[in-house]
């Protein structure tokens, strides 16, 4: 059995701010140790339902946040930026009977700790096919390409919330209670790296790799929070001016295609932001 984590570091535990997450900071180098940790959990509990093999692939900011140092030696890092299907990398090789979300966040324009969609403030809103999507939404689409379930969520409680639409059979489990964007109720690293490490020896049994599912056409439309940022994405081939200043749309025939549309668009929109101004 070989379960890909893939890693994301804004619904690890104890982060709630923009500080938190930003490589570099003070802050950053803190809370690297219990983002590794809520990682290494499920390492732990995955093998300890039986798992032969666990990839992580690094998800967060430049990809580079995880001490390797501190995780379990049977478990392997794919670190660094990119990647062909970015937060999901490996998952196409067909090897892979499981996916787990660690550190989830909700999607832009949603309430959740850090609540973003890719780009932390220039997104205000991504919808799949007229559902308003978070980066585990668009990422369970892609891996139902290859027929690999989502087993694990965690984040804070609106996470969890979120993955029942996307993941309704997946453990979930919640390091935080959201108050605000910016403030929630932590639990300590020991609290949640033993509920992490009891949820994945259990979701285990679930990586059960299936026939791939052919859930397209997709539909993406996404709102920026400024018109020169829309009229960027439209240099993106397929990508068209939708309602309003500030939004577009395209349509894939695959969500392979869809996210690395997706991605494409964010790259050249980050490119297009101004330090003052946005």
């Amino acid at each position: 059995m070989k379960i890909l984590i893939s890693a994301d570091m804004e619904g690890a535990t104890g982060v709630t701010w923009p500080a938190d997450v930003l490589p570099g900071t003070p802050q950053w180098e803190r809370c690297r140790s219990m983002f590794t940790s809520d990682v290494n959990a499920a390492v732990l509990g995955f093998f300890d339902g039986g798992a032969d093999e666990v990839l992580i692939n690094e998800a967060h900011w430049t990809m580079r946040n995880l001490l390797l140092e501190e995780l379990d030696e049977r478990a392997q890092m794919l670190t660094g930026r990119h990647k062909s299907l970015s937060m999901v990398e490996g998952v196409q090789h067909g090897d892979v009977d499981g996916i787990a979300f660690i550190g989830y966040h909700t999607g832009a324009g949603s309430e959740g700790v850090l609540a973003h969609t890719y780009l932390a403030n220039s997104i205000t809103g991504v919808w799949l096919n007229g559902v308003r999507a978070s980066e585990g939404l668009l990422n369970a689409h892609v891996v139902a390409e290859y027929g690999v379930p989502v087993v694990l969520v965690t984040g804070d409680d609106l996470t969890c919330e979120d993955a029942l639409g996307y993941a309704p059979g997946a453990l979930k489990v919640a390091v935080k209670d959201h108050v605000s964007r910016y403030a929630a109720v932590c639990r300590t690293p020991a609290r949640t790296a033993a509920d992490i490490r009891a949820a994945a020896k259990e979701a285990a049994a679930l990586a059960v790799r299936g026939a791939p599912v052919e859930g397209g056409p997709f539909t993406v439309e996404l709102e920026f929070d400024a018109e020169h940022l829309a009229a960027a994405a439209t240099v993106v081939p397929g990508v068209a001016r939708a309602r309003g200043e500030r939004r577009v749309v395209y349509t894939s025939g695959t969500m392979y295609e869809g996210i690395r549309t997706f991605k494409a668009v964010t790259t050249i929109v980050s490119a297009a932001v101004e330090e003052q101004y946005g």
